[in-house]
């Protein structure tokens, strides 16, 4: 086996509308697929969201709000995208600060989602 692609992951949400509304800020985009399920769609992924205490089948084994820590690469100069969250009242937690990515080294700004996920936003350099 080789993996080649994350596809989507889970984000397990209390307001998954909040959730979509933060970010839709940050630049990607709300998608309704199945039964009415949400989704945020950027690049060729997405994250699928799920509402605490009412996931979809099957989940994880212990579903939580706040549990996630993750990083997504951006197009936008990570000094613009600091300026951009400055201005739409978006706190940074911590940066710009140098990281290792997956890849190579990367500039980094964190921040949290309404459900207190940590999101490293982030620029090869």
């Amino acid at each position: 086996m080789r993996i080649r692609a994350l596809d989507h992951l889970v984000l397990t949400v209390a307001d998954p509308d909040a959730t979509v509304a933060f970010y839709e800020r940050l630049g990607m985009r709300r998608e309704v697929f199945g039964e009415g399920r949400l989704a945020l769609r950027f690049g060729d992924q997405k994250i699928n969201l799920h509402r605490a205490g009412a996931e979809f089948e099957p989940h994880a084994a212990t579903p939580a709000r706040g549990s996630a820590d993750f990083c997504l690469l951006v197009d936008t100069p990570l000094d613009e995208v600091e300026r951009e969250l400055n201005e739409a009242g978006i706190a940074i937690e911590l940066g710009p600060v140098e990281r290792t990515g997956a890849t190579t080294k990367i500039r980094s700004l964190y921040l949290r989602d309404p459900d207190g996920n940590l999101v490293e936003l982030s620029e090869p350099i």
